[in-house]
């Protein structure tokens, strides 16, 4: 194959992945008219329509994709090969993608990437907050972070964190006006403030124990959102109810203006883990940066 036909393969693939010319463009540092050419011009040699395109959006057809099923792990081994020599560099540099959900990432990602950046200062992290289940393979991601219970199992697992103690607060003002509830049953009286999840577009369980066991109980209330700080936001204000993090809302808890309810019902959850599927070759970079989240126990 001719060097310029390898470049408008991957050319392709990347419009193909982003979806958006405009992306794509910015991505492989071309303008958008010459990289529109370059996939007119694999298309007339191929002579196959490649790309669904419309005013608003850019979908590969059914060949199209059957084309970047094939070229895609190929492109990845490349980029990866490209990426192992950095070990022969003197300090490991590169590029780390990761999918997580915004508490891991605040409470235990950004604390380790700063002695991590400071010694190796050639590493690059990437960070998409998604409360999702990624496909960290079809996503071109190093790796994704999620509760334990998530994790498929073909997935290489590195637990980063003990279990999360949660809680379920609301303003002393709502609490005056509805009062506390005492057991699990009383929330279906309450006003609660609800996380939806992306990938099975449904709202978030809250776990309390019932009868000795764990139950996964659907509440309703007046307010949706997709990240915990606006949660969090509205749970001081006074509008529900909200089932967070402890250590999100303890300092809140102090200063009096969240109180804690049903603590007794509320089990924590499953440890946040590092996963990633199983490869021979990783990177200096990433092996590094799987270290520094790798948990230790307590301190």
């Amino acid at each position: 194959m001719r060097r310029e036909e390898m470049a408008d393969l991957t050319a392709f693939v990347v419009v193909a992945e982003e979806r958006n010319f405009t992306r794509a463009a910015a991505k492989l540092g071309l303008s958008q008219s010459a990289l529109s050419g370059i996939v007119r011009r694999l298309e007339e040699r191929v002579g196959i329509r490649l790309l669904a395109r419309t005013t608003r959006s850019v979908a590969p057809t059914e060949a199209g994709e059957r084309l970047v099923q094939r070229l895609s792990p190929m492109l990845r081994d490349l980029d990866q090969s490209m990426a192992d020599l950095s070990e022969f560099r003197d300090k490991p540099a590169g590029l780390v993608r990761i999918t997580t959900v915004e508490h891991a990432a605040k409470t235990i990602i950004a604390p380790a990437l700063k002695p991590l950046l400071t010694d190796y200062p050639d590493i690059t992290v990437e960070l998409t907050v998604d409360y999702g289940l990624a496909d960290v393979v079809t996503d071109r991601f190093d790796a994704g972070v999620r509760l334990g219970e998530q994790v498929a199992k073909d997935m290489i697992a590195v637990r980063m964190s003990p279990d999360i103690p949660m809680a379920i607060v609301g303003a002393p003002d709502y609490l005056r006006k509805h009062g506390a509830p005492s057991e699990p049953q009383q929330l279906i009286d309450h006003r609660c403030i609800n996380l939806r999840l992306p990938t099975s577009d449904t709202l978030n369980a809250w776990r309390l124990i019932q009868d000795g066991r764990e139950v996964r109980v659907r509440v309703e209330g007046p307010l949706i959102f997709n990240t915990i700080d606006l949660i969090l936001d509205a749970a001081v204000a006074g509008l529900g109810l909200a089932y967070l993090p402890l250590d999100q809302v303890e300092a809140h808890m102090e200063n009096g203006r969240l109180v804690r309810v049903l603590g007794e019902w509320t089990p924590p959850l499953p440890a946040y883990h590092l996963y990633y599927p199983s490869r021979r070759h990783t990177s200096a970079a990433f092996k590094l940066f799987v270290d520094a989240l790798r948990y230790r126990g307590p301190r």
